[in-house]
């Protein structure tokens, strides 16, 4: 929409002297589960924040559940008050058997299965695993085969400038994860969509800045160019929605039409639905929104309905979000499955050699392989830890089919004292736990074991925040408003215990298609080489 329809309007509630009627803004790319929400308790959020639409990539509840997932989370989308499309899961699992257990496993004919029976599905969701495509690997192409035989757009999912022109010459369109401003100018040359991806400036999540560069700085056409939020946390969902991004890409100086353009129309126009939603006119859907001067949302309308007004959900919306949501269910409550007492700290060396570790790197969620040399034969772990600002990082297998357990050490993480733990380990899902001490480490698995899924925070044997995830380990079945608080909560705790990466980005250490190295229920993973280490190297 590159012009706003600006409607001057009467109202004593409004301190802006010049409302403006608005498009309601179209979401290209994010991930429900990663608000630990519902679809239902997403749309009173995403309202708020005058998002009428939204197009989701499940591959979480999808590598958890397989296609049971994806349809359950369908379901719930119908019965959400928001426009939501599926992007159908391309990459279930993630990474091959050989380097990650997985709950569910979406091949070409089942994703194929999925884009027939439901017409909520428009496209294919990023396709995760860029090496294996650019390798032309024989699944991921008859994956990308699916969608295009239909005439689906294919999503995309990609580090590194030497993959750009293989990968769109494989059919994918699109990319979130551009960091800068010379692989954003690669992929508009190459004719792929730019999502500009903006999130709270402390979180890996907020490349708009540098990634804009080429619209801003060198003149180069926003045509296919939009701004997405990708993952959310409950609490930063409220607070960072769509219309932030907008503002952010504002900020960074794009047009305020452009940049509202980018957050609405453009979005449609990639999925073909410009003529429907997107934008204002007769024969499109009736999603407003009311804004201020400043791009502020007061009011959103959802086909001609008002749900939100002054800012607050309306008594309508309010109504549906409590009494009419989806329930899931019951084997989607039951999808952890741990093996019984697994030891949760590897076997001390007993000769001298090299640790193969994890070190963050902030503010970015890419992870750099760190060797400790071992010149002696260690006593105890504590030592080591203590000298080398480590502190013991696993991954527990959590569907009962191998009961495997990884290790690795984690460096500049931060934790002093104490475990934090998390039933989303992406993209398999298993637990992820890091700790300086077994105790706690058990007493953070044992708590999401009761729950069947959560995120928690452990310290000298009690529980500081826990976060309930009940549904496929990912999902709390309350209202946005209540997992929100729950998030702050455990974001206080989290940052009190010392932790430098959030959990959302602690989520992603098990993420074996994002460099340099990660950790799964099979250990120690190399990426893009694939390798697998072990933890310790004698010489």
């Amino acid at each position: 929409m590159e012009k706003l329809l600006a409607v001057r309007k009467t109202s004593n509630r409004l301190k802006s002297t010049f409302p403006v009627l608005a498009t309601g803004l179209v979401d290209p790319h994010i991930h429900i589960e990663s608000s630990m929400m519902t679809a239902c308790a997403y749309a009173e959020a995403a309202l708020l924040n005058g998002t009428t639409t939204i197009f989701c990539d499940s591959h979480e509840i999808g590598n958890v559940s397989g296609v049971d997932g994806i349809e359950w989370m369908l379901e719930d989308a119908r019965a959400a008050p928001l426009n939501i499309f599926l992007t159908v899961p391309s990459t279930v699992p993630a990474t091959s058997p050989d380097y990650e257990t997985a709950g569910g496993d979406l091949t070409p004919e089942r994703i194929a299965q999925i884009f027939d029976h439901w017409p909520e599905a428009v496209a294919l969701g990023e396709k995760m695993d860029f090496v294996q495509v650019c390798h032309s690997n024989e699944r991921s192409h008859a994956i990308i085969a699916e969608a295009l035989k239909r005439g689906k757009p294919v999503c995309g999912h990609i580090y590194g400038r030497e993959f750009v022109s293989a990968y769109a010459a494989s059919g994918v369109t699109d990319t979130h994860e551009a960091i800068d401003k010379d692989i954003s100018d690669d992929m508009l040359e190459a004719g792929i969509w730019i999502f500009l991806r903006g999130g709270p400036t402390s979180t890996p999540w907020h490349s708009l800045p540098e990634a804009i560069k080429p619209v801003i700085e060198s003149g180069a056409s926003a045509k296919r160019v939009c701004v997405c939020t990708d993952d959310r946390d409950a609490d930063d969902l409220l607070l960072f929605g769509m219309d932030w991004v907008v503002r952010q890409a504002i900020n960074a100086g794009m047009r305020p039409e452009l940049a509202w353009s980018t957050g609405s129309l453009h979005g449609a126009t990639r999925y073909a639905m410009d003529n429907e939603i997107g934008g204002l006119g007769p024969g499109r859907r009736a999603d407003l929104v009311l804004i201020n001067d400043d791009l502020e949302v007061q009011n959103t309308w959802f086909g001609g309905e008002l749900v939100v007004e002054d800012k607050a959900v309306t008594a309508c919306l309010d109504e549906i979000l409590s009494e009419e949501r989806y329930q899931y269910p019951k084997p989607a409550y039951q999808t952890v499955s741990l093996p019984n007492n697994p030891k949760l700290i590897p076997e001390l060396p007993q000769e001298t050699g090299k640790l193969n570790c994890i070190r963050t790197e902030l503010p970015g969620i890419i992870t750099l392989h760190q060797t400790i040399e071992l010149t002696k034969v260690p006593d105890i772990w504590e030592s080591i830890l203590e000298e080398n600002d480590l502190c013991y990082l696993t991954v527990v297998e959590r569907y009962g089919f191998n009961g495997g357990v990884g290790y690795s050490l984690l460096q500049n993480f931060g934790l002093r004292s104490g475990a934090v733990a998390s039933s989303v380990g992406h993209d398999a899902h298993n637990i992820i736990i890091a700790g300086t001490n077994e105790a706690d480490m058990i007493l953070a698995l044992e708590e999401i074991n009761i729950s069947q899924g959560a995120v928690v925070a452990v310290k000298g044997g009690e529980v500081l925040a826990k976060v309930e995830l009940p549904i496929a380990g990912l999902l709390s079945d309350k209202r946005a408003t209540v997992v929100a608080s729950e998030s702050t909560i455990l974001k206080k705790v989290w940052k009190e215990m010392g932790c430098t990466l959030p959990y959302m980005g602690f989520n992603l250490l098990p993420l074996s298609v994002i460099p340099e190295i990660r950790l799964t229920d099979k250990g120690l993973v190399t990426v893009p080489e694939m390798d697998l280490l072990p933890l310790f190297e004698t010489k």
